[in-house]
């Protein structure tokens, strides 16, 4: 059975970032992690998967997701712009219908990815 936690250097080494990222995000609030006993950062193997976007919800086959948060939806007509945050240090903004940002439900401050598949950007929550 898979351990439930990783120390900070190996869920950074998953994640594929410096330990110096991982406290940095920590700091920020980008990632959750907890303290052991000797008050070394534990890093639980679900937000890992968040991070990964390996979510079991999200069964998409694009390579390129961007975690973050919602922080503007400006609609016009049938098209919404939505800005998003990223963990990654990007900021992505995509233009999709005014359908698909109400059906999602979006709104600056929630949680979405953006997935990038070709030359489309799709945002999923």
């Amino acid at each position: 059975m898979p351990r439930q936690t990783l120390s900070a250097s190996d869920a950074a080494r998953t994640l594929g970032i410096s330990l110096d990222t991982l406290r940095r995000w920590d700091r920020d609030g980008r990632i959750k992690t907890e303290r052991d006993a000797a008050n070394r950062r534990r890093v639980s193997r679900t937000e890992v998967d968040r991070l990964l976007g390996h979510e079991s919800q999200h069964e998409l086959s694009a390579r390129n997701r961007f975690h973050g948060i919602v922080r503007e939806v400006k609609v016009d007509g049938l098209l919404a712009q939505v800005e998003l945050e990223t963990t990654e240090p990007a900021r992505v903004v995509a233009v999709i219908t005014r359908e698909a940002a109400e059906e999602l439900g979006l709104a600056p401050g929630q949680d979405a990815t953006a997935v990038v598949k070709a030359t489309s950007v799709l945002i999923d929550t």
